[in-house]
């Protein structure tokens, strides 16, 4: 047999615990990679629906004050097919932030579509097909002294203008 060495008395020699390194910041465990994914999709959304915003909101403001200042030309000089013809112009472009389609209708289409962006208590009388709105389809083709073409109300088809560009862009908290 061999010879036991004997050990001391507070048992064999032992050396200390050696702890693994920390871990290393990169590479990130899988579930950060899906965050930071997660981040960048909803960054890329959200910039394309801020610029989307800022695009409209811009264009609704300038559609306001080209019609402000066709009603301050109007007051300046009152030349009714001249003015008819801008307002009709300007539904138009306005009507593209609603229905892209719509620039292209003619005649009665048109005057529907713009009744029909009206509330219902205005839509219901029609006044784009019945009343002053009516002179968007021919008034920029009368000539100016005509007896024949009973003249319209320009103050009115001032005002439904106005209140068509207010009820039928895109409402938003931010309208101006």
């Amino acid at each position: 047999m061999s010879a036991v060495t004997p050990t001391p008395a507070s048992g064999p020699a032992l050396r200390d615990i050696h702890l693994p390194p920390p871990p290393s910041w990169w590479p990130p465990a899988p579930g950060w990679w899906l965050l930071a994914a997660l981040a960048c999709v909803l960054l890329f959304f959200a910039v394309r629906w801020l610029l989307r915003h800022q695009r409209e909101r811009r264009w609704r403001r300038q559609i306001h004050a080209e019609f402000e200042r066709i009603a301050a030309m109007h007051a300046a000089q009152a030349d009714s097919a001249q003015f008819a013809a801008q307002v009709s112009h300007l539904l138009r472009r306005a009507s593209r932030l609603i229905e892209p389609g719509a620039v292209a209708l003619r005649d009665e289409a048109w005057l529907a579509f713009l009744d029909a962006q009206l509330p219902a208590l205005q839509a219901a009388a029609a006044p784009f097909r019945t009343g002053s709105g009516r002179a968007l389809i021919d008034a920029p083709y009368r000539r100016a002294a005509d007896p024949a073409m009973p003249a319209f109300d320009t103050h009115a088809l001032l005002d439904l203008a106005r209140t068509w560009l207010g009820a039928a862009l895109p409402r938003r908290r931010d309208h101006v």
